[in-house]
């Protein structure tokens, strides 16, 4: 069924996954279409960001963010318009950045949105490049990172909407850039179409010693998003002093078991101290929210420009969100991954 304005499709998380996420835990329901009382807004969802991070809510345990609770529904950030106002701030058909979650409207009190510009070419921009992914390859790669010309950074998943933009953010600085990207055809778009100088395919046999090879003075910036096989691949080539931005390990958000092998802690903290590296987490909006303004500025204007490129991959319909949901976590989506929930 498509978004009318009688009905109130929402997405629910039916059940807790045992390592990967299967369709049977989410749930489809549909209710009325709330209505707004003085000093609220009802938002018609209209693009709805899928990101790796939705996997960790829905489990139990502890993280940055308290876990979903069984039923309720699904966490996500959108782009609405708004249907409806009873607002002072907020107009009928105003463009927002919101948090909607899985579901066609939502009431919001005003708290948190982001009023975009009504003439706004590409709303959906505002859920990638313009948005979370990019300020999270912003501000890990310039305030965590801090790369200086000449200097080689690796960066994996790197035709994904972080990767990609670190890439291009890096090649900006001066860096020697190396991408990693699980096909051929996702490893030639980081070189022909965003500039790095090289991109490795991780799934090849000897995918550890081309990293290798592109690497010959070693590595001074790696922008860690995957983990597993990639990181033990890039520790090695780390050089003294390296930076490390950790966003987000992709590679193990499906983990329900330690990871089969030798215990890696010793040889990390080993390097750590030996080679001094800075390793550092981050959680975009609750480190750097402050400095979302600055974040816009530059990457309007490299956009604008055409020296950051972006890639969007769309899937049609608020029904088709968990298939594709499950397909990002197995690396299927091609850039940025998009829900179209309703008409523009």
């Amino acid at each position: 069924m498509s978004q009318i304005r009688q009905h109130n499709r929402h997405i629910h998380l039916a059940s807790r996954p045992h390592g990967a996420p299967a369709p049977d835990n989410f749930r489809l329901e549909t209710g009325p279409v709330p209505e707004p009382h003085e000093g609220q807004l009802l938002l018609r969802t209209v693009y709805l960001s899928l990101d790796p991070y939705m996997r960790g809510r829905m489990s139990a345990g502890p993280s940055y963010a308290p876990p979903m609770e069984i039923d309720d529904v699904m966490v996500g950030g959108t782009v609405s318009r708004v249907a409806e106002s009873r607002h002072p701030d907020f107009s009928e058909g105003d463009w927002v950045l919101s948090g909607n979650g899985w579901q066609d409207y939502a009431l919001s009190d005003g708290t948190g949105l982001i009023k975009l510009a009504r003439d706004m070419k590409h709303p959906s921009h505002a859920l990638g490049v313009l948005g979370m992914p990019g300020f999270t390859a912003y501000m890990g790669l310039l305030d965590i990172g801090q790369p200086k010309a000449g200097e080689t950074l690796v960066v994996a998943a790197a035709t994904g909407p972080v990767g990609a933009t670190v890439g291009q953010i890096g090649k900006l600085k001066g860096c020697r850039v190396v991408g990693i990207a699980g096909g051929a055809e996702k490893c030639r778009h980081a070189v022909d179409t965003l500039g790095f100088d090289a991109c490795i395919d991780h799934r090849a046999t000897d995918f550890a010693e081309q990293l290798a090879k592109q690497c010959p003075d070693g590595i001074d910036v790696y922008f860690e998003n995957v983990g597993g096989k990639v990181f033990d691949a890039v520790l090695p080539l780390l050089n003294t002093r390296a930076r490390v931005p950790v966003c987000g390990v992709v590679a193990q958000y499906n983990s329900t078991d330690l990871p089969d092998g030798p215990d890696r802690l010793p040889l990390l903290l080993e390097t750590l101290l030996k080679k001094r590296m800075r390793m550092q987490g981050f959680i975009i909006f609750d480190d750097y929210g402050h400095r979302y303004d600055e974040f816009a500025r530059d990457m309007s204007a490299w956009y604008a420009d055409g020296k950051v490129k972006y890639r969007e991959q769309i899937v049609q319909g608020l029904e088709n969100a968990p298939d594709a949901f499950i397909g990002l976590l197995e690396g299927k989506n091609f850039g940025k991954l998009v829900v179209q929930v309703g008409e523009a």
